[in-house]
């Protein structure tokens, strides 16, 4: 029991992490607010929130490999592929702001220049398309929790 409850602490501890860091982006990551200060931190933020994910990802695993429940209870479940599913969707739309946050902080420190309007447009509906897709991962959760899917 003790190990259930660790493994469900490390894992809600890791989404509430990766949930800070996202909106934390996404608040930053506006045309009016961008100057060099914004876009060093925005670089450290998605670092942050990359490895918060990664957390996500190996606590729920850990969960379905040593919780009470177990893998056959967990894998066999449609709302565990749909959870799996949306956080690949959501991890596979962050690697373009990732790659942007990278570039501009390499011209910023290169050239000094900031970004285009346009490409900060860009970056900030594609932090925001995540930020819209993360709610539906808890849903199912708490579905899958009370045996839907089974």
């Amino acid at each position: 029991m003790t190990l259930e409850a660790l493994l469900a602490y490390a894992h809600i501890l890791a989404i509430l992490t990766m949930v800070v860091f996202l909106a934390s982006e996404a608040a930053l990551c506006r045309v009016q607010w961008l100057n060099a200060a914004v876009v060093e931190r925005l670089a450290k933020i998605d670092a942050i929130y990359g490895m918060a994910a990664v957390s996500v990802l190996l606590t729920g695993i850990a969960r379905t490999w040593w919780g009470i429940k177990g893998t056959a209870w967990y894998w066999t479940n449609p709302l565990l592929h749909i959870k799996v599913t949306l956080f690949v969707v959501i991890g596979l739309l962050s690697i373009k702001p990732t790659l942007m946050f990278l570039r501009w902080r390499r011209e910023l420190r290169a050239t000094g220049s900031l970004p285009d309007e346009a490409q900060v447009r860009l970056a900030r509906r594609l932090v925001m398309v995540q930020a819209h897709i993360v709610p539906l991962i808890p849903l199912a959760a708490v579905f899958m929790a009370r045996g839907f899917g089974k």
